[in-house]
């Protein structure tokens, strides 16, 4: 174990006044500069805005590695140059360019659907982008490896060193949460990557300062750092760049050839654009607006299916197309649902008919999930823009559209319709399957088949699959009563007939994938393993580990399932919550938090009794995991949100809160505090790439692996040879 003087050196690498300080910022900077490379490069490569865990565990990899290499040499500046070469390749235009085509490179088998990725029929190009995105994606790990390696050190050595285990890991839990709350700050107010950055260096020069080798170097790269990153950000041509709680959004405006005045890029990719689609324009201009078409834009179609709608229902608003249809066609109340506030702002700003400024229009932030659980109003019809998504949720293989589209989801918004009321769901179905799901699921919750028909790209907008249900009376009736509507459709159908097998796989809150044709694993997650255990080998030998990791000891195990578990059991909380209280980035934030919290409150229960049994722990903690796999939470949706998130807040807990126990005991009695982080650490790595077992198995399935995993850190655990007066001692320190 390392040795330290009164005066807080370490060897002489570090020298720190306070062992207490040191821990809590090491802590604060390691999970901030965490979340904002997840953020930053799933935002910059958009492939790993799908694929958020591959960064999650390649910085738990490099703070494992850190851990368990504690005591060799620290020097800041092993960190500050990976990073300095990230940005720099970042901010240099054609680098960057290379590095933006890894979301392509490796989307070209096609079995992982993102949005833009082309089809490819040649087999041998797609076997060499996979190679290339992989070599690059490689490089790019390496990198994010080499950033976390010295925080891990410096984390680990200050844990060996504690006199008193408990107090220093309830410091390193705290300094974590305020880490993660300092990045939702930020977002919360919009802030650039170059802010985040501008943090990042404040907390890396405390340790430049306490550190006693090349400080000057090491803040002279600190400042390009600062400098890069704002160079990384900049957005040519865009009229405006917000970074939201979720994405990058840029306003460009079109030339007079496009569709749409305006038009937003999400993660450097188009997604909306803003139509000025009132009488006055669309006849200025008979060339760009067909006058044949005039009223049958995809924004209004959805209220001529009935006779008379007063309240209208838009879920997936966006920047305010579908309330402008709405206003159009003279309805008297819309509800236009949007969970990014920075898109109904640009609406606002930016949409040439204004439509979010009407009196008459009521826009409401939040998910439209939990819209659907929480509202009791009904309408006479509602309608889903194109809703999707470019980013998966926190810890989760789900994107944030998927449980907008699962059966439940449906089951929820038909209750939310009037008497003769119709729903009309509009989503560009890239592949043949997506489609299919859809309109089984919809004919399963309506009990009969959905009008079905594609509208191409045109100046009245980029199109999409129409599916259209609800009343079917009231549907057949407005298209006998309108020739032009009906004709229309017609046309749509035999020009681009769409195939419905209905052997799809219809998703549901426990399989939510929408983009998935299967269960199965995509076959880029295998080849993502794959590469990660070259990364593993590769920092392994570079960072010198083979003599630190111990991977026959039962102490290793214990602490390697005890991570698994509590990541697995992380995720399926997450998943739960997404359901039952809405996938926003604030549920996200709070319950990575609460999950936290438990664990200060397992410690202040641990260091209060420290004699508590363990096997009565372990059967509790076993025996939660097992009633939440059968339990539908989303059954207490329809309680008021304080309540429904207390009680959902309180069952997902439970388990956490015995797990926590069970850590803080075996940690408090580890002889190598650094090596027992680092096996959770790297316990928690293989349980995020566990994950895609979702894809196979459902959600839920992972609380089984849970269950699993303690009880192997039960079989392992060595201090439970010991006498309880042994562990007792370890307690009072």
């Amino acid at each position: 174990m390392m040795k330290s003087n009164a005066a807080g050196y370490l060897d002489n690498d570090l020298n720190l006044p306070s062992r207490g300080w040191g821990i809590f910022l090491i802590s604060v900077l390691g999970l901030f500069l965490e979340t904002l490379l997840i953020r930053w490069i799933g935002t910059e490569i958009r492939i790993f805005a799908y694929l958020q865990n591959t960064i999650l565990v390649t910085c738990f990899l490099g703070l494992g590695i850190g851990m368990f290499t504690s005591s060799k040499r620290i020097d800041i500046r092993d960190s500050l140059v990976p990073l300095t070469v990230f940005l720099l390749l970042m901010a240099t235009p054609s680098a960057r360019i290379v590095l933006e085509s890894i979301s392509e490179l490796l989307s070209t088998l096609g079995d992982l659907v993102i949005w833009g990725s082309g089809e490819e029929v040649n087999i041998g190009v797609p076997i060499l982008s996979l190679l290339a995105g992989l070599a690059l994606s490689f490089g790019v790990l390496i990198l994010i490896v080499d950033i976390f390696v010295p925080l891990g050190r410096i984390l680990g050595r200050l844990m060996n060193i504690a006199s008193n285990p408990i107090l220093a890991y309830s410091v390193n839990v705290l300094g974590s949460i305020l880490g993660t709350w300092l990045f939702v700050l930020l977002s919360f107010f919009y802030q650039p990557p170059l802010v985040w950055f501008i943090v990042s260096a404040l907390l890396l020069a405390v340790f430049i300062f306490w550190s006693n080798a090349n400080r000057k170097i090491n803040l002279v790269l600190l400042g390009v750092i600062v400098l890069l990153s704002w160079f990384s950000s900049q957005v040519p041509d865009a009229l405006d760049v917000i970074w939201s709680p979720y994405q990058k959004l840029a306003v460009y405006k079109n030339s007079p050839k496009m569709s749409g005045e305006y038009r937003i890029a999400v993660n450097n990719i188009g997604y909306q654009v803003m139509i000025d689609l009132s009488d006055k324009h669309v006849s200025t201009d008979p060339a760009k607006f067909s006058p044949e078409l005039k009223g049958l834009s995809q924004y209004d179609l959805p209220l001529l299916f009935h006779p008379d709608p007063k309240s209208v229902l838009l879920v997936g608003a966006g920047a305010g197309n579908d309330a402008a249809g709405a206003l159009r066609n003279r309805v008297q109340s819309i509800t236009a649902v949007e969970i990014d506030p920075a898109i109904i702002s640009i609406g606002r700003e930016f949409h040439p008919e204004s439509p979010y400024s009407f009196t008459n229009v009521n826009v409401v932030n939040d998910d439209a999930r939990s819209f659907f659980a929480t509202t009791r109003q009904t309408y006479d019809v509602i309608a889903f823009g194109l809703l999707d998504s470019h980013t998966t949720t926190s810890l989760t293989n789900a994107r944030l559209d998927h449980y907008v589209y699962t059966r439940e989801s449906l089951m929820q918004a038909k209750s939310r319709l009037a008497d003769g009321g119709v729903m009309v769901l509009t989503f560009e179905a890239q592949k043949p399957f997506i489609a299919d799901r859809m309109a089984s699921e919809l004919e399963q919750v309506f009990g009969y088949p959905p009008i079905v028909f594609r509208i191409p790209a045109s100046y009245y907008g980029w199109g999409g699959v129409m599916f259209v249900t609800g009343d079917q009376a009231v549907i057949q009736n407005q298209l006998q009563r309108n020739s032009t509507l009906s004709t229309y459709i017609r046309r749509l159908q035999e020009q681009n007939p769409i195939q419905l097998t209905h052997s799809t796989k219809m998703t549901t809150d426990d399989w939510p994938y929408i983009y998935l044709e299967a269960p199965k694993i995509p076959v880029l997650y295998y080849l993502l393993i794959g590469l990660m255990m070259l990364v593993f080998i590769r920092s392994y030998k570079k960072w010198e580990a083979s003599k630190n990791i111990l991977f026959t000891g039962s102490s290793f195990w214990h602490f390697f399932f005890l991570g698994a578990a509590f990541l697995l059991l992380e995720v399926q909380n997450i998943s739960k919550a997404s359901v039952v209280l809405g996938n926003t980035w604030q549920v996200n934030a709070v319950i990575i938090t609460g999950v936290l919290t438990m664990a200060l409150a397992a410690n202040w229960i641990a260091y209060k009794f420290p004699k508590i049994s363990l096997p009565p722990l372990y059967f509790l903690l076993i025996v939660t995991c097992l009633a939440l796999y059968f339990m539908d939470l989303a059954r207490f949706g329809f309680l008021a949100y304080p309540m429904k998130a207390a009680i959902v807040g309180t069952l997902t807990s439970l388990p956490m809160l015995f797990s926590g126990i069970v850590f803080v005991r075996s940690f408090a009695n580890a002889d190598d505090k650094s090596n027992a982080l680092g096996a959770n650490l790297i316990g928690a790595l293989v349980g995020a790439l566990l994950q895609s077992v979702t894809f196979i198995t459902g959600i839920k399935a992972l609380l089984l692996l849970v269950a699993g995993f303690y009880l192997l850190s039960l079989f392992t655990a060595p201090f439970l040879m010991k006498s309880k007066e042994s562990v007792a001692p370890e307690f009072a320190k």
